[in-house]
């Protein structure tokens, strides 16, 4: 699983800071996730969803609103309604890089916020509100009322807000008392899962309650049971993310049908650090690196370990196939495969394999299942070298199909079986 960084102009013009959950697996659909108030991407809640619902093939991006976090802009001068037209911002800037966001989550304020974002937004399938207000307003109960006053008299004040400070202004406060959520919600033509947890000391259950009424069928409402209102625990954000992916499966967008021409695999820069790419492969996605030492984040294999893991798996997976191919007790094979460079040598890439075989083999069997590996397709390929074919465009690139590894790994193991009687 890849999560790399995502900024995106907000609705205002300022670049607001995100980060994109890459699914590490068959892709089913991508969501966007609204925070609750004050809270941004970073959020505990957030990455937890956020991460689990990728590693159910749901790619997510969390993103901090003007003002908080990474993103440009003054919290001072937010508003509610500036904040769903960000989240419409983001839903549009995914929609833009190929993966189009079927579905809004929001936690809290961001749940309120996501019900409103999808009027404006026809491809949204569904919406999903975590511990949400049924009044925007109700989200001034956080406030001291003497920093009400204070506001309304002055307008502004520095308040405190989850143990932080802030510097409110009067616009926030005047635009939250003047949403008619309730009539939102009436009009939202929208699948919603409203999740609540009934001990939820800062937006009551009764919230819940007045969404579920005031929203029109299909609708579908899950209690969080013990959960607070930040799920804390890591058990309610899974439990959360979990259902949403199960509610959600209907309404997820898939992807486009693969080209007819499908790539091996392609690497893409996540602007994280100074090598970092996101690779993918089929249906996997993963990080690609360099070393801390060279300037890298180490956050992933380097180019040359992914050439000798290829070497390494493509040997152990020819010689289970002709261990099984002849019937032998081979419980487990290893190999491991190191890189180095040796200058003075006409082929100086020397590739060092050590093979590790368990099971009750004779030597003449073990001797055997080392020539063997020498045969694997991917051993041949470096050995024979080869040709490249390089043109800048847009992926993909010509290649062969998924099944071609595993057929010249059958063909190498048969053809071996057939010509042997050890």
């Amino acid at each position: 699983m890849v999560t790399r960084p995502f900024r995106f102009s907000g609705s205002t013009g300022k670049q607001l800071s995100g980060r994109l959950e890459m699914p590490g697996g068959r892709v089913r659909g991508w969501a966007v996730f609204a925070p609750c108030f004050t809270c941004g991407k970073d959020n505990r809640a957030a990455v937890h969803i956020a991460e689990l619902l990728a590693r159910q093939g749901v790619g997510v991006l969390r993103f901090d609103f003007a003002g908080l976090g990474e993103s440009e802009g003054d919290f001072a001068d937010s508003r509610f309604s500036s904040d769903v037209q960000d989240l419409q911002a983001a839903a549009n800037a995914l929609t833009a890089e190929g993966k189009p966001p079927s579905l809004l989550i929001g936690h809290s304020l961001g749940g309120a916020a996501a019900i409103a974002a999808a009027a404006d937004l026809p491809a949204i399938r569904a919406v999903a509100t975590i511990n949400a207000p049924f009044d925007v307003a109700h989200t001034l109960h956080q406030f001291d009322p003497a920093a009400l006053a204070e506001i309304d008299a002055q307008g502004a004040a520095d308040v405190l807000l989850a143990g932080r400070r802030f510097r409110v202004g009067r616009g926030l406060i005047d635009d939250l008392r003047a949403q008619d959520q309730g009539a939102r919600i009436a009009e939202l033509h929208r699948p919603l899962l409203v999740m609540h947890a009934p001990l939820d000391e800062m937006v009551g259950i009764e919230n819940a309650t007045k969404i579920y009424v005031a929203a029109r069928h299909p609708k579908s409402f899950v209690s969080l049971d013990e959960a607070d209102h930040l799920l804390s625990r890591p058990q309610d954000a899974e439990r959360v993310a979990t259902m949403i992916a199960a509610w959600a499966m209907p309404y997820l967008t898939p992807p486009a049908d693969p080209p007819a021409t499908p790539v091996d695999a392609e690497a893409e820069e996540t602007r994280d650090g100074k090598f970092q790419v996101a690779i993918s492969t089929g249906d996997h996605v993963f990080l690609a690196d360099e070393p801390v030492s060279v300037g890298g984040l180490g956050s992933g294999p380097s180019p040359f370990d992914l050439l000798s893991a290829a070497l390494a798996a493509c040997t152990t997976m020819t010689l289970r196939l002709y261990a099984d191919s002849k019937g032998w007790p081979v419980t487990r094979i290893r190999t491991a495969v190191g890189h180095e460079k040796q200058p003075d040598d006409a082929h100086p890439d020397l590739f060092n394999g050590r093979i590790a075989i368990e099971g009750a083999l004779d030597a003449e069997q073990r001797a055997r299942m080392m020539e063997i590996a020498e045969r694997c397709p991917v051993h041949r390929t470096l050995e024979r070298g080869s040709r490249f074919s390089l043109a800048e465009g847009e992926p993909p690139a010509p290649c062969e199909p998924p099944e071609a590894h595993r057929e010249a790994m059958d063909r190498t193991a048969e053809g071996a079986a057939t010509n042997s009687t050890g």
